[in-house]
């Protein structure tokens, strides 16, 4: 299997042999590993002639001779390499080092092989002691990467021994050299095959799953990259190191301090969870009231949210940390959004003209809803409609548009005081500001609310009647016990008393309809509006914005998968690949790392929306129990 696939990576290289041309990267197969014959040993699986893959970091390019410390996949049939160490050093020393890394990271980090950097002439000494290596450290197989001097040639081989005693018995795999920026892979995180973009022309994406080995062995080799290259210890080695320590103090300072804060701030919100989950607010009026109200829905998700960023568990994977850190950003930009509105609104004195302003557009509105009326009381549009009906319902209308009015006109004091806390309630964060507006309007609406209730209810009425009234005159009758449609004989005066009925409710059906229609559209006007600013507040609490600021400024760090672009390619010499970050996309990103909202609106299909408007049946901007969505 390792010949068929050595033949099939030179033939898909072949027309990609000249990568010093301009243009996109070359295309180039997908380095998939090939599996271990069954039953054989995972460290020597690989038998003479076969195809490795060693990926090298770029960071180490131009380091000074030594050994090759990393990790050797044997399902991947590859070796990662971490680090570089130099001479001279002690075997002891070495390995005591290996050892402290691989209990700190839980990862098989050993000696892979010999680096060998001839930036001078070669010491015939020097080479000895190189080849000497593979008896002090054993591993199978034992990498020999030789960079060569004023040239950009690389040499690499790995050699399989078969004793100390036999030399001239050991083999030599081919080997595929893929350099990676340790840096990057470091900090990336690599996603699913499923979040894959498209292909590109002259791009190959490679598995997620072949090489989440490599991501997951640099990421959890983090211990060995916290060593100072300038570090005088007993090893010195070549590898990623972050630059800037004064940054370092800095982030280990406000750890430090992010402790007690964070206790102090989760204690404060168990309180404050605690009395808001008192058994007096659990009342029949005070829960209802707050169950229907998008203020106290979003003082409890504010609640949940806060309570999750300060908590002092530390998040078990990268997934809970993006989702603390994009909950953190989200609430500060929601907050500095409300602060800039109350400052705007306190600098133009606007909640003084709001006040102002509201008495009289309520007085105009009230003025339009009685000219409709009055119009609905006549013959609109020419429709002939049954007069006793519409002048009882036109009064009934118009009393409660009077009620209204008067209860305005008592508030009329007190509404620039009302909207002053409003506006401070803008501290909290434009979500709540928003929130408080929806359920001011929907106070405010309360009576076209009315209007609609009452519509809707008379025309349901009717709507179930007159389907009562006609199974009745096919022989039909609803079983309540079964929930169906049976057949039934009724007699002569049923009959009779049903006509009359279904004669009375037909012709009385246009003017409850129209009355219906016209304050459905009231209705459905306000629930658009109050949707509007549903959708922001939603908008707002479930952006991820801390993911797509990554997205935007450090792509590498969510990486979808990679491509590979040829570095080199003659006869004679190793394959050298260079390991290329795809990142992830915006809408992958957003649909990836979105979080939850509150949640307690409802979503109706159009064809659920539209069944509810033809039977009558009430449209509430909030989510009731028991009802089956769509």
């Amino acid at each position: 299997m390792g010949l068929v696939f050595r033949g099939a990576a030179e033939a898909g290289l072949g027309a990609a042999s000249a990568a010093d041309r301009p243009g996109p990267p070359d295309a180039v197969p997908n380095p998939t590993p090939t599996p271990p014959a069954e039953g054989a040993d995972p460290g020597s699986s690989r038998g003479p002639g076969m195809v490795l893959k060693a990926f090298f970091p770029t960071c180490c390019a131009s380091a000074d001779s030594g050994l090759l410390v990393g990790r050797w996949v044997p399902e991947q049939s590859s070796a990662v390499v971490l680090a570089v160490v130099h001479f001279p050093f002690i075997p002891v020393q070495v390995k005591e080092l290996l050892a402290q890394v691989q209990q700190a990271s839980q990862v098989g980090v050993t000696v892979l092989g010999t680096w060998c950097h001839r930036r001078q002439e070669l010491e015939e000494s020097l080479g000895h002691f190189l080849e000497g290596l593979g008896a002090i450290f054993s591993h199978k197989p034992w990498f020999q990467l030789c960079r060569e001097r004023g040239s950009k040639s690389w040499s690499c081989k790995a050699t399989h021994w078969r004793g100390p005693a036999s030399p001239a018995a050991s083999g030599e795999d081919q080997v595929m050299l893929i350099f990676y920026d340790q840096r990057k892979v470091l900090l990336s995180q690599l996603h699913p095959p499923m979040a894959l973009p498209d292909r590109q022309a002259g791009d190959t994406t490679a598995s997620a799953g072949g090489l989440a080995a490599v991501f997951d062995t640099v990421a959890r080799s983090e211990a060995l990259f916290q060593s100072d290259r300038f570090n005088e210890g007993p090893v010195r080695l070549s590898h990623w190191q972050s630059e800037g320590m004064e940054a370092s103090i800095l982030v280990e300072l406000a750890k430090w301090a992010a402790g007690p804060v964070c206790l102090f701030l989760a204690c404060l919100l168990s309180l404050i969870s605690a009395a808001s989950s008192c058994r007096v607010f659990k009342l029949w009026p005070l829960s209802f009231i707050w169950s229907k109200l998008s203020t106290c829905e979003q003082l409890r998700h504010r609640l949940e949210q806060l309570t999750l960023i300060f908590s002092t568990r530390k998040a078990k994977n990268p997934a809970q940390l993006m989702r603390k850190a994009n909950m953190l950003v989200s609430v500060l930009l929601d907050v500095a959004l409300g602060l800039t509105l109350l400052s705007w609104l306190h600098r133009k004195d606007l909640i003084g003209q709001l006040a102002d302003a509201l008495i009289p557009v309520a007085d105009h509105v009230a003025e339009e809803l009685q000219h409709l009326l009055q119009w609905l009381m006549g013959a609109p549009a020419g429709l002939k409609m049954n007069r006793a009906l519409d002048q009882v319902l036109g009064r009934f209308f118009l009393y409660h548009i009077h009620l209204w009015i008067s209860y305005i006109h008592l508030m009329s004091p007190f509404i620039e005081r009302i909207l002053w806390h409003v506006g401070l309630s803008a501290c909290l964060g434009l979500t709540v500001a928003l929130s408080i507006l929806s359920d001011i309007i929907a106070l405010l609406t309360f009576h076209i609310y009315c209007f609609y209730v009452y519509g809707a209810r008379l025309y349901c009425l009717k709507i179930h009647g007159l389907s009562s009234l006609w199974r009745l005159f096919r022989g039909k009758k609803w079983n309540v016990l079964r929930q169906r449609v049976d057949s039934c004989s009724y007699d002569l005066d049923q009959l009779f008393i049903g006509t009359l009925l279904f004669t009375i409710l037909v012709f009385l059906l246009p003017t409850t309809a129209l009355y219906y229609l016209v304050f459905t559209l009231l209705r459905l006007l306000v629930v658009a509006v109050q949707g509007l600013i549903h959708l922001l507040v939603d908008l707002i609490n479930s952006l991820p914005l801390y993911s797509l600021g990554l997205r935007l400024c450090r792509p590498y760090r969510l990486a979808a998968g990679v491509k590979f672009r040829v570095l080199e390619h003659e006869t004679g010499r190793p394959l050298r690949l260079l390991m290329q970050i795809n990142p992830l996309p915006y809408s992958r990103v957003v649909h990836t790392y979105r979080l939850p909202t509150c949640g307690c609106h409802p979503k109706h299909s159009w064809g659920s929306l539209c069944r509810k408007l033809f039977f009558g049946e009430l449209i509430y901007p909030w989510r009731q129990r028991g009802n089956k969505q769509d």
